[in-house]
């Protein structure tokens, strides 16, 4: 199912939630590129930067937390989304703390049967696949579908030219297809129909983007 194939289809909202604070980020680099997928298939996009809200640290005391005005924006960004492509650095064989804190705040509220797109970059030469496990089982855990495609970005140091520009052709067109499909996904729940967005989860690829 595409945008243009004739059918009244609704508009999806896909946002990017960034986990890396670093000026320059290559994390940012390859979520806007991931959204441009998203836009492609004719989603509406969001950048949801953390520099954007004072969230502070999530102390455990959830009601307490969830009061501040930073905390209701994130949160309020995030419900409004039908799908997101969250993009990490890989710290330590792990996803950021910052993105982990942000997390923190969510809920099913917000979460729930939510489409999630993955990108994970890193400075070495293994990828991000341990970040990203451990974010598919944050989604399981908030009730989100996780899609099959991911993108892992090594040594990103050397795979973005000084613009923010993926070198290569075929790293980049792995990481705009997971913004499409986690737009095709969305839209597909979004219409109501169980049993084709069923049929094409299940047919989907186990994991086509997550090779470097």
């Amino acid at each position: 199912m595409t945008p243009n194939d004739g059918k009244n289809v609704p508009a999806v909202v896909v946002a990017g939630v960034c986990g890396s604070l670093r000026k320059g980020s290559y994390t940012a680099a390859a979520l806007r590129i991931a959204l441009e997928g998203a836009a492609e298939f004719g989603a509406q996009t969001a950048f949801v930067d953390l520099h954007d809200y004072d969230l502070g640290l999530h102390l455990g005391e959830a009601e307490v937390c969830r009061d501040r005005e930073g905390v209701r924006r994130f949160r309020a960004a995030i419900k409004a989304a039908d799908g997101l492509i969250i993009g990490t650095p890989e710290y330590h064989g792990s996803f950021s703390g910052v993105l982990k804190n942000a997390l923190d705040f969510l809920s099913f509220d917000e979460m729930e049967g939510k489409m999630i797109g993955l990108v994970g970059v890193s400075g070495g030469a293994m990828g991000a696949f341990d970040a990203m496990n451990g974010l598919r089982s944050v989604g399981r855990a908030l009730h989100a579908w996780v899609v099959p495609q991911q993108a892992a970005i090594p040594e990103a140091w050397k795979a973005f030219d000084q613009d923010g520009i993926l070198k290569s052709a075929s790293v980049s067109a792995r990481v705009r297809n997971v913004g499409h499909e986690v737009a095709r996904f969305a839209q597909l729940h979004k219409l109501g129909n169980l049993q084709e967005f069923l049929r094409t989860w299940e047919t989907a690829p186990e994991n086509p983007g997550g090779s470097s």
